[in-house]
């Protein structure tokens, strides 16, 4: 049985996913220290996707980060140990306790904001016979077309990544359960973004949730 519960868009594109374990996705623009995360997951260096404060709030002693090789010097001026720091490139997959991640490249097309020599991710998981597919800072591509998942989080706010007419493209060729646009409402793309993302979803085969 699925359940959406646990599954939180904090805000821009920072994802908090608690199931058994505390997951973070790209935090950002944390409110209040929590300290609780068992795992962090970043998908590039830029500022509002590896944000070192916002890391720190969320971090403990325990916490395993897996980052792009860009974030590495970063990631050990923080104070991560050796052995909690995984570095990650496309194509890969890793297992932390019973949770699956697999990395899907994640890269502009025709723009240079996100070249794919890079090699930044996206990432999608699986966790208690579900998975959560988190595109990342990406356009459309042959990789993230074949992506297989029942919630995927997109980017729709435009000029760094998709916008929301071709991120609903993306949607509806996958078929998740349920889809929740990213990456707009304060740094790029208005609100009205997710609305009217929400509208070319095919509501037939997919539910479209906005947090913003």
């Amino acid at each position: 049985m699925f359940e959406l519960d646990g599954v939180m868009l904090l805000k821009h594109s920072s994802i908090k996913i608690k199931k058994e374990k505390t997951i973070y996705i790209d935090p950002f623009q944390i409110d209040i220290p929590a300290h609780d995360a068992d795992l962090i997951l970043c998908t590039h260096s830029h500022y509002d996707h590896f944000s070192v404060k916002d890391i720190e709030a969320v971090a403990n002693e325990k916490t395993v980060i897996l980052a792009t090789t860009d974030c590495e010097e970063a990631i050990k001026e923080i104070g991560f140990i050796e052995e909690n720091i995984q570095l990650v490139k496309p194509y890969e997959k890793y297992i932390f306790e019973n949770i699956e991640i697999e990395t899907i490249p994640a890269y502009n097309r025709f723009k240079e904001f996100h070249p794919k020599n890079k090699q930044w991710v996206g990432y999608l998981l699986k966790i208690e016979n579900n998975t959560y597919y988190i595109a990342g800072d990406t356009d459309r591509t042959k990789e993230n077309s074949k992506v297989e998942c029942d919630v995927a989080f997109l980017p729709v706010g435009g000029t760094y990544t998709m916008n929301y007419v071709e991120a609903a493209a993306l949607a509806n060729k996958l078929k998740p359960k349920y889809v929740i646009p990213t990456h707009y409402g304060s740094i790029v793309g208005d609100k009205e973004c997710g609305i009217q993302f929400k509208e070319l979803i095919d509501s037939t085969e997919t539910q479209c949730e906005i947090y913003i």
